[in-house]
């Protein structure tokens, strides 16, 4: 099974929006390779867009909070936005509802995104 996704770029973040109504530990992976590509080949930050999907594994979720910590350890953006309640409670009941970046709709992404900017160079110019 392949992960149906679109990936919308921009000048310093893409969207990564899954066409599909579940997310499984196979689609995971295949999200990863991509996540990784972003981080590898350029300086992107990422938003992940969850507005079509209805379910998540755990195991998925989990891959994406490990992957929004490798953006955070390379000092890159990973904002999630447009779960629904039933995403959100999933990520609640798996205890990483207070580690991953989510927002509501995916303009505050951008926002989201655009203030870490502004923090990390805050941080890199105290340093």
């Amino acid at each position: 099974m392949s992960v149906n996704v679109k990936i919308d770029t921009k000048e310093k973040f893409s969207v990564i929006r899954p066409e599909s109504s579940k997310i499984s530990a196979i689609m995971a992976e295949e999200l990863e390779n991509i996540f990784h590509d972003i981080l590898k080949n350029t300086n992107q930050h990422v938003i992940l867009n969850l507005e079509n999907v209805a379910i998540i594994e755990n195991v998925a979720a989990s891959s994406i909070a490990k992957m929004q910590q490798l953006y955070y350890e390379n000092k890159r953006s990973f904002v999630i936005c447009c779960a629904n309640e039933y995403l959100i409670d999933s990520f609640r009941g798996w205890d990483l509802i207070s580690i991953l970046n989510l927002t509501p709709t995916e303009s505050e992404a951008w926002d989201m995104i655009h203030m870490e900017e502004i923090e990390r160079e805050l941080l890199d110019d105290e340093n």
